[in-house]
């Protein structure tokens, strides 16, 4: 990391021209949340927004894997660090490019991810921006604190959720977190939302369906759709390639999905 102080890194003022900061949660691991974060920012830079993407889960990085940058590093200047751009455009900036391997640990407390975070969002030349998504860690531990605390005009927030009640439990946690943080809550996304069988096209509910809807009914916040479960997502992420989806229905959902997300927000500010 910089040698510079952390009262050096003025995030606000790094972040000014950021018109819109997105943060996605997630109540518990396993719901396909970086996946959505990268998604999301992919289909915006496709509409011709200029994106970049914080992967700010300290100690499992896997932003840039799914984006298919993780062979590269982070530069420095005079000014600050560099964030890498995939072939599209896209900002990135990731713990994952700040360690010595792939493999390291990073064995921090509180304060010392406190600082890293505040390095990333102050000391990365972010510059001007439609929208920066910020992929949080599953859980409301010290990363999601440290992000309310450290960025004052946060757009609002995503919610990841799979539809079984596991997951249901986790998120209604994550909405009430949240809302004790006082930010906008954007609104739910139901991933992994049924299946459709390659051979026969019958749609299986895997881990059921509905779930994330009949949550933001519940909490009386806005449904931003259900992403179907499809093996293609996960051949994309693991081969490290550029996200190119084909099944109709998957890259249908998530135009509705991102509309959905830009409508809440009202576009561009």
């Amino acid at each position: 990391m910089d040698n510079k102080k952390e009262n050096e890194f003025n995030v606000e003022e790094n972040l000014k021209n950021v018109k819109n900061k997105i943060v996605v949660l997630s109540g518990k691991g396993g719901v396909g949340k970086s996946t959505i974060s990268a998604n999301l920012a992919q289909f915006l830079s496709e509409k011709g927004k200029k994106v970049g993407i914080l992967d700010s889960d300290i100690h499992g990085p896997s932003i840039p894997k799914i984006l298919g940058v993780e062979e590269e590093r982070a530069v420095g200047s005079d000014n600050g660090m560099l964030p890498v751009k995939t072939k599209d455009g896209l900002k990135v900036m990731s713990m994952a490019y700040l360690i010595p391997d792939k493999d390291s640990p990073v064995i921090w407390r509180g304060p010392m991810k406190m600082g890293a975070l505040r390095q990333l969002l102050g000391g990365v030349l972010w510059e001007k921006l439609d929208y920066l998504i910020i992929d949080l860690p599953p859980g409301t531990g010290d990363e999601p604190l440290s992000i309310a605390q450290l960025i004052p005009d946060i757009t609002g927030v995503i919610i990841v959720t799979t539809p079984q009640d596991v997951a249901l439990v986790s998120v209604r946690k994550s909405i009430n977190f949240v809302k004790k943080m006082n930010l906008k809550i954007i609104g739910v996304v139901e991933n992994m939302s049924g299946f459709s069988c390659p051979h026969c096209g019958k749609k299986i509910d895997i881990f059921k369906t509905g779930g994330g809807k009949k949550a933001a009914e519940d909490f009386n916040i806005p449904y931003l759709g259900a992403i179907p479960l499809n093996p293609e997502i996960v051949e994309i992420g693991d081969s490290g390639k550029k996200i190119n989806l084909k099944d109709k229905n998957t890259v249908d959902s998530y135009k509705n999905f991102v509309e959905n997300v830009e409508k809440t927000i009202g576009g561009e500010k």
